[in-house]
């Protein structure tokens, strides 16, 4: 018991021994032995391995910055890349080849982080070689106080550690980037900035979310490849569906196809069909593949060439619409045999031109009196088609 607790409590203290000296063991050797020649020898020898130390250090550092260098110029510009970059450049040397700016950040920010910790590993090494070969310092209890305090700061610091392996790991998956548009629970918004720790996000009223990586459960990103708009647009119980259908595919196929618009319509528009069957309205989906970030601004518009189509189209658009029951002594006739029977109401040719050529001017007059109007309408889209 006594030993046991002897060993108890002893403390691991740093033992110095005596260092390798070979500079002072030559010098020692062809001058003598002499205090004057010890001292010399000595300082020589400590500062040659200081030096010897130093610059494998330096070179070491150098050859893995430059293999790091060369991994991120690889992960910015893969070789097929680079090599239909070389086969597209112009005749003023100029490539027309895309560079992803998305991988660029990614790979600079990864490219940052792997320098850092090569640098921090390889003087720590060096210092540690120092104190064992150049000055006999064991390195035992260094590397054991060594452990036991990043122990204690990993106990301490939990939350910092698990912010910056998020970090680390969301960027090596490329979850999301500086402009996506991700959705991370208690805030939605777009990026604006990206570290190890944080993640700033700008909201659509402008408030700015710093979010720790380590509290991003899951993210969404809605804009990150492809976007998709979907419209569930709504037509009265008394409208044709099909015929509704048409003429909604009909006025977003015109946009699909219009010059500014064709860049930012990945695919052409589509009807999914019908999406609900509400207390007012029926509403018809209409599905449209947008570039990322795009399928706001498409939803805005095709929804006003649609309420302009359907004016001048003459489709009703839904209003409140409730079943009242009439309690009263005698029997209340409705319509009765005379009244006229319930047909849909149907544009024909002149009416979707005229909602074709209201979409594209917010026209929503009445419809021609005559065949002649119609046909001019019709003319004046097709030149709307051609530009």
């Amino acid at each position: 018991m006594l030993f046991a607790q002897e060993a108890e409590t002893e403390e691991p203290t740093i033992e110095i021994g005596e260092p390798s000296r070979p500079v002072t063991e030559f010098i020692e050797g062809q001058l003598g032995d002499g205090p004057l020649v010890t001292l010399v020898a000595g300082s020589i020898d400590v500062i040659a391995q200081v030096v010897l130390i130093f610059v494998l250090a330096t070179v070491v550092l150098l050859l893995l910055k430059r293999l790091i260098r060369r991994a991120i110029a690889a992960a910015v510009e893969p070789k097929s890349a680079a090599l239909t970059r070389r086969r597209n450049l112009g005749e003023e040397g100029r490539s027309h080849a895309p560079v992803s700016v998305r991988r660029v950040q990614r790979a600079e920010a990864l490219g940052a982080l792997a320098d850092s910790v090569v640098s921090v590993l390889v003087w720590t090494l060096a210092v540690l070689i120092l104190l064992s070969t150049a000055f006999g310092i064991s390195l035992t209890p260094l590397l054991a106080g060594a452990g036991i305090l990043g122990v204690a700061i990993g106990f301490g610091a939990q939350g910092l550690v698990s912010d910056f392996l998020a970090g680390i790991f969301m960027l090596a998956e490329d979850q999301y980037g500086v402009g996506d548009i991700i959705d991370v629970g208690d805030a939605t918004g777009v990026v604006e900035g990206v570290s190890l720790r944080t993640t700033r996000i700008r909201d659509v009223t402008g408030t700015l979310w710093h979010v720790p990586n380590g509290q991003i459960a899951r993210v969404g990103n809605k804009s990150q490849e492809w976007a998709r708009a979907l419209l569930d647009i709504g037509v009265a119980y008394g409208t044709d569906i099909d015929a509704a259908s048409e003429l909604i595919l009909t006025i977003a196929s015109d946009m699909a196809h219009e010059e500014d618009y064709q860049e930012i319509f990945l695919d052409e528009p589509e009807i999914w069909g019908v999406e609900n069957l509400g207390n007012d309205s029926v509403d018809i989906r209409l599905v449209v593949k947008t570039q990322p970030g795009k399928q706001y601004a498409i939803a805005r518009e095709l929804r006003r060439r649609v309420k302009n189509g359907f004016d001048a189209a003459e489709v009703e658009i839904p209003f409140p619409q409730r079943t009242v029951w009439l309690r009263t002594e005698q029997p209340v006739s409705l319509g009765g045999e005379d009244a006229p029977p319930f047909e849909h109401v149907l544009p024909d040719d002149a009416g979707v031109a005229r909602a074709r050529s209201a979409a594209l001017r917010g026209d929503t007059s009445p419809p021609p009196a005559d065949l002649a109007e119609a046909g001019a309408d019709l003319d004046e889209v097709g030149d709307h088609d051609d530009v």
